[in-house]
């Protein structure tokens, strides 16, 4: 069969001329010729063999070497010569009559050239667009011509005040043709920009082979370099000239930026020269980890690559029965909160267990931002060497947390007693996640707390309000909430008080409690004082119940199953799961119970069992909030009815659990009914299909445990945030017998 030609489409302009056939000329040239915008692309430049190569290669259609007679019913004209010949091209091209002809550029430095610009344009400014593609090659000249060079390359417009709109969008459209990613800033931003990304990391590489290369022992220096030598050098074997140009044309912001690193360098020397291995140590591992995270907050995505995929789909096979004994990773609960009040403790704690999800990386992120010296992770340890209650610095810019609704609420109570403004930002998904249950109790202890719209992130404090203890009252059973408060409450004139309506998990409480600070709890009520310190100690992150649950429930509902859960945390704020599996009939014993830093742990032995429908009890709701999806398939799979009521707060976790489950389940066969706080489940035979994630990792998890008791494949869409809270999920599955992977993959 062959494939129908992809249909070009149709010219928008006539004439394209390009001055200067080097790379970047050349491929501009080159693309748009192909992509069947341009009726004719001309190319100009004072090398004859390039004017013969450029048509013999198809770059142009036709070359010249005079400009004026290039540039005669020219509609774009494109200035691809070097920075410093820039001006000359400028002057020439005002004296010629180019008509409403746009005229663009792609040097690197844009505030000499539109000096020049300015200075010899007069009415014809607004027809000039600045540009800059940041994209090249180690090949150079015409014959290194790619069309295909800007794909997924950053093109920089840097629009004048004075630039025509309609000029703007047409060179604008000529970039995306290119399939480039073009941003518009302005001229000084980009030179600033420029300076510090591009031009300074080159006048290193020049000034620091130049340097070594002129010491007596320089034979040796370089025989013995290694990788990391020659890949930072590597950007020394660029083109001299070109570089002579660019660091004359942007002499001014260069040398801001080189000032500003010349001071942090002379920090980096002090250190050194005073043994200072805690400054050394905080530059080394901040570094390490900043070219990662600011990537990750460009592409607004999580802090651990979810597996690759836009919509990753998990496939998984019915059958099966579960054996042998495993360790889920640590608790995301208890790992945001080590590092919280690790970081605000004084001396050095360590972590063991830490889970080394998205979610907590943001949390311990936000801290490094903060001017925290935070070691790891490495295979679950971490070393937090504290600052104190009153240690925290101001980050460089807004803190992005990600996906983790539980980093953006805990830290509000915590940044409301700083003295300095901190934003915090999230993912789309965080974006849609109400704030005013953590904002509003905040401005009665008299913060200046900011959010978007109807509440939603971002969220902006404003620093230096003086805290006032409060008395409060949650209306909604909240562990986040009311961990928010009690720690905005180290910070507050007096006692804070915090009432819940049902318990929920006392993380919080225990953990401070094991950093030495006293809090007293009294059935749903909690309260401490301020004034007190936090003393750092060590922390052992037990495993995390939440990910345990997946493997309850699986073991319960597949038939000859006996599985132990090793090292899991028992806090009775977090059994929910365990009690409900057992009312309805399931098998889970609790082996090796001891307390580990504060927290009760165990193993669980569960077994193959018939579960029966119920209705689950409403004082264990808050006790199972998280575990709720994957208990809606052991309902599923249970004999007779089971009802769900007083967990409306399940509607705004990362998806609406309720709502996503009820339709998979009805694609899977179960009979189900929503409520506007809960479900009923009708239990019975699970077919195959396809459901969907919705970004939601444990709507994924769950349906891939449910392929236990299916009649078929069943199918997962959008299942790549499992790595939010469960890194290796698909791997214990396989270890203990659960067939699910991703698609394709065995």
């Amino acid at each position: 069969m062959v494939n129908a030609a992809k249909t070009k489409p149709a010219p928008i302009i006539n004439r394209l001329v390009v001055v200067g056939l080097g790379l970047i000329g050349g491929s501009f040239a080159k693309g748009l010729r192909e992509s069947g915008l341009c009726r004719e692309v001309v190319g100009v430049d004072l090398d004859a063999p390039s004017r013969k190569l450029a048509v013999e290669l198809g770059v142009v259609d036709r070359c010249e070497e005079d400009l004026a007679a290039a540039c005669v019913g020219a509609d774009v004209i494109q200035l691809a010569v070097p920075i410093l010949a820039m001006e000359k091209v400028l002057a020439r091209l005002a004296q010629l009559g180019l008509g409403n002809a746009v005229i663009t550029d792609v040097g690197s430095a844009k505030g000499n050239v539109v000096r020049e610009a300015r200075a010899v344009f007069g009415e014809r400014l607004p027809r000039f667009v600045p540009g800059h593609p940041i994209a090249g090659s180690e090949q150079s000249g015409v014959e290194a011509s790619n069309a295909t060079l800007f794909r997924r390359h950053k093109v920089i417009l840097t629009p004048l005040e004075e630039t025509d709109p309609a000029a703007l969008a047409l060179v604008d459209r000529l970039w995306r043709a290119l399939d480039a990613d073009v941003e518009h800033m302005p001229v000084e931003r980009h030179d600033e920009v420029l300076a510090a990304t591009s031009h300074l990391p080159h006048l290193l590489a020049f000034g620091l082979v130049d340097s070594l290369a002129k010491r007596n022992e320089n034979l040796d220096i370089f025989r013995y370099a290694a990788g990391g030598f020659r890949d930072f050098t590597r950007i020394a074997g660029s083109d001299p000239t070109m570089w002579h140009d660019i660091f004359l044309a942007n002499r001014e912001a260069v040398l801001r930026t080189l000032d500003t690193f010349r001071s942090d360098l002379d920090a980096l020397r002090d250190a050194v020269d005073a043994g200072d291995g805690h400054q050394l140590l905080g530059v080394f591992t901040r570094a390490r980890v900043a070219r990662e995270h600011f990537s990750k907050i460009l592409a607004r995505r999580a802090y651990v690559d979810a597996m690759n995929a836009n919509d990753l789909i998990f496939l998984a096979q019915p059958g099966g029965r579960l054996t042998g004994r495993i360790r889920v990773p640590g608790d995301k609960s208890i790992s945001h909160r080590s590092i919280m009040l690790g970081s605000l403790a004084e001396g050095t704690t360590e972590v063991e267990g830490f889970l080394e999800g998205e979610d907590a990386l943001a949390t311990l992120q936000a801290f490094r931002d903060m001017g925290v010296v935070i070691e790891g992770p490495n295979h679950g340890r971490v070393t937090i060497h504290g600052v104190g209650l009153h240690g925290l610095k101001p980050p460089p810019g807004p803190l992005y947390v990600g996906n983790s609704g539980t980093s953006m609420r805990l830290l509000s109570g915590l940044l409301a007693g700083q003295p300095f403004d901190v934003t915090m930002t999230g993912d789309a998904s965080l974006s849609k996640r109400p704030m005013n249950r953590v904002a509003n109790p905040l401005r009665e202890m008299g913060a200046v707390v900011e959010t978007g719209p109807d509440g939603r992130p971002p969220l902006t404090i404003r620093g230096g309000s003086k805290l006032k203890a409060l008395t409060y009252t949650l209306p909604m059973a909240s562990a986040q909430v009311k961990s928010c408060l009690l720690l905005a409450g180290l910070y507050a004139e007096g006692k804070t008080t915090v009432t819940e309506p049902a318990p929920t998990r006392d993380h919080t409480e225990r953990m401070l409690r094991g950093f030495g600070y006293s809090v007293e709890s009294n059935g749903p009520v909690a309260s401490l004082q301020s004034g007190g310190k936090l003393t750092a100690t060590r922390i052992e992150v037990p495993a995390d119940i939440s990910s345990a649950a997946f493997f309850l429930v699986a073991a319960s509902i597949a038939e000859g199953s006996e599985l132990v859960l090793e090292h899991v945390g028992i806090n009775p704020t977090r059994t929910g799961v365990i009690d409900i599996l057992r009312l309805m009939g399931g098998d889970i014993t609790l082996e090796n119970q001891r307390e580990v830093g504060g927290e009760p742990v165990a193993d669980l032995r569960v077994r193959g069992a018939k579960l029966k429908g119920i209705d689950i009890p409403e004082e264990l709701v808050p006790l199972a909030i998280d575990e709720f999806p994957v208990l809606f398939v052991a309902a599923a799979c249970a004999e007779g009815r089971t009802v769900l009521r007083g967990a409306e707060e399940l509607r705004v976790k990362e998806s609406d659990r309720i709502q996503v489950m009820a339709d998979g389940l009805i694609t899977l066969g179960i009979k189900c009914e929503p409520t506007p706080d809960g479900i009923i489940i009708d239990g019975g035979q699970l077919g195959g299909g396809e459901v969907h994630g919705h970004g939601d990792h444990r709507i994924a998890m769950a349906f891939s445990v449910a392929s236990l008791r299916a009649s078929a494949p069943i199918r997962i869409h959008d299942c790549a945030n499992v790595a939010t809270s469960f890194p290796n999920f698909l791997k214990l599955c396989a270890d203990v017998g659960i067939r699910v992977a991703e698609e394709g993959k065995a």
